[in-house]
This record gives structure tokens, sequence and C-alpha cells, in this order.
């Protein structure tokens, strides 16, 4: 007579007793947590935090570079370099006519600039200081011209820091057209007879101009 075995005994139920079933074996049951009772798995949600703070990060980043002030200022070059000044005329914020060519016979540093823009805000002051300093000589002469802003808020911007000089409105851009002025802060050093003979991007200072101001003098003398 054969004699009938037994089937294999089920291994989730084999288990001795006091011991646990071996971990995922258990049928109809999702993986247990690793040891220690810590899922390892990442939270859907920490990653989304995760990823969110890195774009805020990047985003933060980008903005300050967009925003940050140029250190100093640099001596560019320009097509206009050694040519006569493109013509310079119209009204000032002050609602007088202005034309740069009554000023013959005299340096001038041609200015432009931006109520909204941080580094004019910077320069400002040693604008103020030099216009101060050759007020009474009358040797050079600063003149602003108005670019990409309101009329009032550039001439806010230029009563609350005490300048005294002429600001030329370009309501159209024409005139920073003909000088190929990008973005402001931009600064032209105008000759005697009309030449220009120096351009410089970024931020000026009152010993800046004073020193580019001697070094041409001493070129055209």
């Amino acid at each position: 007579m054969t004699s009938v075995t037994d089937p294999a005994p089920d291994r989730a139920s084999a288990a001795e007793p006091g011991q646990e079933p071996a971990a995922g074996l258990a049928t109809g049951s999702e993986p247990g947590p690793a040891a220690g009772g810590r899922d390892r798995r990442r939270p859907s949600h920490v990653v989304r935090l995760v990823a969110v703070g890195v774009l805020v990060v990047a985003a933060a980043l980008v903005a300050l570079l967009a925003t940050r002030q140029p250190a100093t200022v640099v001596e560019a070059d320009t097509p206009l370099l050694g040519k006569p000044a493109p013509p310079l005329s119209g009204t000032t914020l002050a609602g007088r006519s202005f034309d740069m060519s009554s000023l013959r016979g005299r340096w001038v540093f041609v200015n432009f600039f931006a109520s909204w823009c941080p580094p004019c805000q910077q320069e400002e002051p040693g604008l103020v200081a030099f216009a101060s300093q050759h007020r009474s000589a009358g040797d050079v002469v600063l003149v602003g011209v108005v670019f990409d802003d309101a009329d009032s808020s550039a001439r806010r911007f230029l009563a609350q820091s005490g300048a005294a000089w002429p600001a030329v409105t370009d309501p159209d851009g024409q005139i920073a057209l003909d000088y190929g002025v990008r973005g402001p802060p931009e600064t032209f050093l105008v000759s005697p007879d009309g030449v220009v003979t120096a351009h410089f991007d970024g931020p000026v200072t009152s010993a800046g101009l004073d020193s580019w101001l001697a070094e041409a003098q001493r070129e055209d003398a």
C-alpha cells in the first residue's frame, strides 16, 4: 500500500513559536519597515520641498547677479572716440532750452543716468562733489541726460541729491541712440573743441573724474 506524504509545510506558517515571519513573506501585507521601525523610503513631500528649496535659492542667486552694483568703472571703447560728439540739445528738467554747442571752449562730462538705476544712485554723491569743486573755476561742465526715466522721477532724484547741473530730457531716446548708450550710467568726456576723448561705463567717482580730466588736459596741451 502506497503511503501518502504530507505536502510541504507553508514557509510563512512554519516559523517557530515566538519567532516573527520573515519580512515581506506574509501573504497580503506590504513589506514591513526597516530595522528600528523606520521606513527608509523618502516621502514624496520631502522630495518636493527639497526641489522647491533649490529653485528658490537659484532664483535668489540670479536676482542678486542681475542687480549687483558694479564695483568699479570701466573705460570702454566707443566708435565716437576721437570724433566730434553728437549734437546734444533739448529741454532740461528745469524747463530751459539747452544746446551743448554753447559750451565750446570748455571740457564737458556728459552723464547718462536714471533714478531707478542702483549704480547711478551709487555715483551721484561723487558727481555732486565733483561739480561743487569745479563750479567756481568753471574749467569743466557736467551735463546729465535722462535715460528711459520719467521726468518727474529724474527731477526728484536730482533734487534729493543736491545736483545743480543741467539735465536734458530724452523722451524718444534719440540722444542715447546717437551716443550708443546701452544702459546707465555711462559718461563721456568731451574736449573744448567738441571731440569725444573718453567713455566710461559704470559708476564714476569724483576722484576718477578729476584724474581723467587731468590726463586729458595733459594730452591736449
